[in-house]
């Protein structure tokens, strides 16, 4: 029974990050239980399976265009910031990508005057910038996250981490496996040979 409830859940947490009603998880999950009159929770990982199920029936072969896109655009300017050590993350990493999903890409330096000009010189508009606090282990840290808009409207997020993060090891919040994201070459070599290649642990 409990498994069904978790089911009924995730599937309206989905729908609610889908059609935009809920921007974090954290919140969707909750929202779901609240208004199916429930309290078991499901993990992220179940919701973000019951999300690209629905991706996958509501946009049908249109989505994988808009991954090849997305991709596509998310390579040119991890080569304005190549040297930054550009890496992609987020469902366009993944594979995941939606309608209304955004580019996340994640640079590396101790200068971030330096990733704006790059950002500035290459015609991209800065549509907003926001600082954040995450803690990582224990140990509270502060990033810059630069907003953009590309010509084909999509929303690119590009968070500036200090070079000592170059190395450091995460695991993933939604799927609880280890994020490694895309670095330029090897998106580079994806886009050659499996441009819809999913990265999502079975």
């Amino acid at each position: 029974m409990n498994l069904d409830k978790r089911r009924q859940v995730a599937k309206e947490a989905a729908r609610l990050i889908y059609y935009g009603l809920a921007a974090e998880y954290y919140a969707a999950k909750r929202e779901a239980a609240k208004s199916l009159g429930v309290k078991v929770l499901p993990t992220n990982k179940e919701i973000a399976e019951e999300l690209d199920q629905i991706s996958e029936m509501l946009e049908g072969q249109e989505r994988g265009e808009l991954l090849k896109s997305m991709r596509s655009e998310a390579l040119k300017i991890m080569k304005i910031l190549e040297e930054f050590n550009p890496v992609l993350v987020g469902s366009v990493w993944r594979g995941t990508a939606h309608r209304g999903s955004d580019i996340d890409i994640r640079v590396y330096s101790d200068d971030e005057r330096a990733v704006l000009e790059a950002i500035n010189k290459s015609g991209y508009s800065v549509i907003r910038q926001e600082r954040t606090v995450k803690t990582i282990g224990s140990t509270k840290k502060t990033y810059l996250h630069i907003f953009l808009k590309t010509p084909q409207g999509y929303e690119t997020e590009i968070v500036i981490r200090p070079l000592e993060d170059i190395n450091l090891k995460e695991k993933c919040e939604i799927f609880g496996d280890d994020l490694k994201g895309l670095k330029l070459k090897a998106l580079e070599e994806i886009m050659k040979d499996d441009p819809l290649k999913k990265f999502v642990p079975h």
